[in-house]
């Protein structure tokens, strides 16, 4: 009787395995930690919201069995040192999605997604109780991109009253500290205005998540666009036998704003 093939993800950890064995692994991966692996793993999950933001459903193929391999890579390290392996890791997300969701899983009725939302952070701060984390900002990661643990903390902080009321009042904090960054500026003490910079960096995380955006994807879609539209300068001063070091800032200014009129229109 033909033998069943390995399901893939028992298949994937194999390749883990050999990758890591000490006679004839790869000396590359042998020679990887938990620390070294970190800075791949952020990579590939911002890898996977590029190429969802692309709609690229190939590449996101890709990128999602590289994200997957970070895990089983982390939990194979994990395994060596007798803490806890990939089917511990499932198991966990399995026992934490399951009790999370009584409304599905339990006996709890129908919760609107609004109902889920305040039902999820409750269970999440009891969660937080049990790990002897007490204080309301403790769990919120420290490597998460600057911007998105900005509006982490913002948000976590407002659901004890420790917010800015409106709108309005957010705008108003954010041109008090533009105008305390120009004072530095003015100063050309560019150790105090990087700090200036920073409260208005922060001002804006406030600012995208009170109109319920994430920063990151603000910039993200403002990075694809500067892109886009100096790629069709670098293309028009082609038409003209030039490269943008031949040209001048008034020129490619020029095309810049006919870049911006053609997305408009």
């Amino acid at each position: 009787m033909t033998q069943a093939p390995p399901a893939p993800i028992d298949a994937l950890i194999e390749v883990m395995n050999r990758l890591r064995a000490r006679d004839g692994g790869c000396p590359w991966d042998l020679a990887q930690t938990f620390d070294t692996i970190a800075p791949y793993t952020i990579e590939e999950s911002y890898e996977v919201a590029d190429a969802i933001a692309r709609k690229d459903m190939r590449d996101l193929k890709e990128e999602l069995g590289d994200l997957l391999f970070q895990v089983v890579f982390h939990s194979h390290l994990a395994k060596e040192q007798g803490l806890f392996d990939f089917d511990d890791v499932a198991l966990a997300m399995t026992d934490k999605l399951i009790r999370r969701h009584p409304h599905v899983f339990g006996e709890a009725g129908d919760r609107t997604a609004d109902e889920q939302n305040a039902a999820w952070e409750v269970q999440k701060a009891a969660e937080r109780k049990a790990k002897a984390k007490h204080g309301i900002l403790d769990d919120v990661p420290v490597g998460l991109p600057a911007l998105t643990r900005a509006a982490k903390l913002t948000k976590r902080a407002a659901r004890v009253g420790f917010d800015w009321p409106s709108l309005d009042d957010v705008l108003d904090k954010l041109e008090e500290e533009v105008a305390e960054l120009k004072v530095e500026l003015a100063a050309s003490d560019y150790e105090k205005a990087k700090a200036e910079l920073g409260d208005i960096l922060f001002v804006i995380a406030n600012l995208a998540r009170k109109i319920d955006t994430e920063p990151e994807d603000a910039l993200r879609g403002t990075n694809a666009k500067f892109v886009r539209r100096f790629e069709m300068i670098e293309a028009e001063l082609a038409k003209l036998g030039k490269t943008p070091e031949q040209s001048n800032l008034a020129e490619m200014d020029a095309l810049w704003n006919k870049a911006k009129q053609a997305e408009r229109t």
